[in-house]
């Protein structure tokens, strides 16, 4: 039986309700709940998990809905009470919170005039017309939010290119300006390498395996998942190369992107060969056999670490960064184990990990995504959790391991799989300690597979820095002492899972030739504005998730909180003719 509590404007992020949903959950006698914001997007929700009542229909944005399915009346009082100590204790950690927090525009702009950054990340459906407002006052914009038209993300880069800004996004999952970590991001050492992503875990990935290496980040600018796709054209990344190209610190840029759009793909190529600075650029699933002229072009996104900090020390680039030995002793595995499971966290992870092992399997190295999975052919399996299939109404898998758990269990309950690939992604953002969180899972599937005669294969790669907010030496130790394999790079660990059911990835031995000049002339100047984003600290105006100021008020940078909550009750209409009035 359906049960509803309506509180009235009772704004909570969505990151907290999620996981507030999480814990009652837990609790015994419920069916099923869901805790969510009753905006018209989040009712769909509400819907399709059979959840959805009249008083929630009627319930407006500003409103939290409380969903439970349970055949004991008896039980809402308990959920009601876990409830309101959350709200009380949410209520308690803001009056102690250092920072200063404001309900308008205008107030935000009076407490931090200097302002040059919007940190988006308020509900998809409100995020475009933030992202105006910021524009408008002539702040550059990180927009975490996803689920913005493509419509109004070309308007809103188009305008930001118009006006000489930068519009990082929608769907930016990762940025570091000034070593400054904005989002899901990781500690890591500034140095003379700037990074331009159109991924969160790409930049990650690769801004890690450079601290590790020794070298650092200049910056690295994200882009958001589409910018290289039709329509958009890369309005970020070209902006973005540009300025990196203007920047002093920056000796070497680095270009990370999943698939691109092909003619988009060549544009970007033809600046990146105008550049006068040595560039290295990966776009998964390309697989070249030669470097052309000021641009290395990489296969996997450690090579592109490599490359990068190879190019910075003054060494020579290598022909293949690759290679390694990948065995792994006493596979033991049984007559028809033979699959691989990828259960990843970060999208660009993922799409790396399909790539390399569709080009074992001689399938070739171009993949698209499909229902969540980047790679799904006869039992072989990466699937990307953080895909918008699984996050509805539930937290990202690098904030909550719950739904990644139930697929370690699945995986290992199939008696074809022989090794399940995991990546544990720290920084900023992230789960405080997900090695912890997932072991139970793991130790379980593992030792169902035993009991059946089986020997299955854990394969992990941690990414993160030693100065990240997390442990990294303690993930990994934690993680080897319980029996998984650890290795350096998300690419070292799917070359070992497909060792150990006898595949291999042939790789390319690269030479170098002379670039090919394009006859276009690029501008390769920026606006004023640009300019002053590269050379000075980000000073930020976080519209959304208060947790995104731990890094601000970690890094000693100037922020003022916006404790964002829809205008009009949420209702759009009424928001629309509000704005035009002012």
């Amino acid at each position: 039986m359906l049960h509803t509590i309506i509180k009235k404007n009772s704004y909570q992020d969505s990151i907290n309700l999620m996981l507030l949903t999480n814990s009652i959950a837990t609790m015994e006698g419920l069916n099923k709940v869901q805790i969510m914001m009753a905006t018209p997007a989040n009712k769909d929700i509400f819907k399709d998990a059979g959840l959805h009542t009249a008083e929630l229909e009627a319930a407006e944005s500003n409103d939290m809905a409380i969903v439970v399915d349970t055949d004991s009346a008896e039980m809402m009082d308990t959920v009601l009470e876990k409830v309101e100590q959350y709200l009380n204790d949410q209520s308690i950690s803001n009056k102690k919170q250092g920072f200063e927090t404001v309900r308008t525009w205008d107030k935000a702009m009076d407490a931090l005039p200097n302002a040059n950054v919007a940190m988006i990340s308020v509900p998809g459906e409100y995020a475009a017309d933030e992202a105006d407002k910021a524009l408008d006052r002539g702040l550059h914009v990180f927009m975490f939010s996803d689920n913005v038209s493509v419509e109004d993300e070309l308007r809103l880069k188009q305008k930001a290119h118009d006006k000489g800004l930068l519009v990082m996004g929608p769907d930016c999952g990762t940025g570091i300006l000034d070593g400054v970590p904005l989002a899901f991001a990781n500690v890591v050492n500034k140095g003379r390498i700037g990074l331009v992503g159109a991924s969160g875990t790409g930049i990650q990935e690769v801004s890690t395996i450079i601290d590790r290496l020794g070298e650092g980040v200049s910056h690295a600018i994200g882009t958001g998942g589409r910018d290289l796709k039709d329509p958009i054209g890369a309005i970020t990344m070209m902006d973005g190369i540009r300025a990196l190209e203007n920047h002093s610190q920056t000796e070497i840029i680095t270009i990370i992107s999943k698939p691109p759009a092909e003619h988009v793909r060549n544009e970007v190529m033809e600046l990146l060969q105008s550049l006068t600075k040595p560039v290295v650029a990966v776009f998964l699933g390309e697989k070249l056999e030669q470097y052309e002229g000021n641009v290395y072009q990489a296969y996997t996104l450690a090579e592109t670490a490599h490359i990068a900090v190879d190019l910075a020390r003054g060494n020579e680039v290598k022909p293949d960064y690759n290679a390694g030995d990948f065995s792994v002793e006493n596979a033991d595995l049984k007559e028809g184990q033979k699959t691989l499971k990828g259960l990843y966290s970060g999208g660009t992870l993922a799409s790396e990990a399909a790539v390399l092992i569709s080009d074992a399997l001689g399938l070739g190295t171009h993949i698209k995504n499909e229902e969540g999975y980047v790679l799904k052919h006869e039992g072989q399996e990466i699937v990307d959790l953080g895909d918008d299939k699984y996050t509805q109404g539930k937290p990202h898998p690098m904030i909550d391991p719950e739904t990644r758990s139930k697929f370690i269990e699945q995986a290992g309950a199939d008696e074809t799989t022989a090794v399940i690939l995991l990546d544990f992604v720290l920084g900023y953002g992230s789960h405080d300690d997900m090695a912890s969180a997932l072991l139970p899972s793991i130790n379980k599937a593992v030792a169902q597979a035993k009991e059946s005669g089986r020997t299955l294969h854990v394969v992990a790669t941690v990414c993160g820095t030693k100065n990240d907010p997390q442990s990294y030496d303690g993930h990994v130790k934690q993680l080897r002492e319980a029996g998984v394999i650890v290795k350096e790079t998300n690419n070292e660990a799917v070359r070992t899972a497909l060792s150990i059911v006898g595949l291999k990835v042939e790789d390319n031995q690269k030479k170098h030739v002379e670039g090919t000049k394009s006859d276009k002339k690029f501008d390769l100047t920026v606006s004023e504005d640009i300019a002053s984003l590269v050379s000075e600290r980000p000073r930020v105006i976080n519209v959304g998730l208060k947790g995104f100021t731990d890094a601000l008020s970690d890094t000693a940078t100037q922020f003022v909180q916006y404790d964002w909550r829809p205008v009009a009750g949420g209702n759009a209409r009424m928001a629309k003719i509000l704005s035009l009035l002012k």
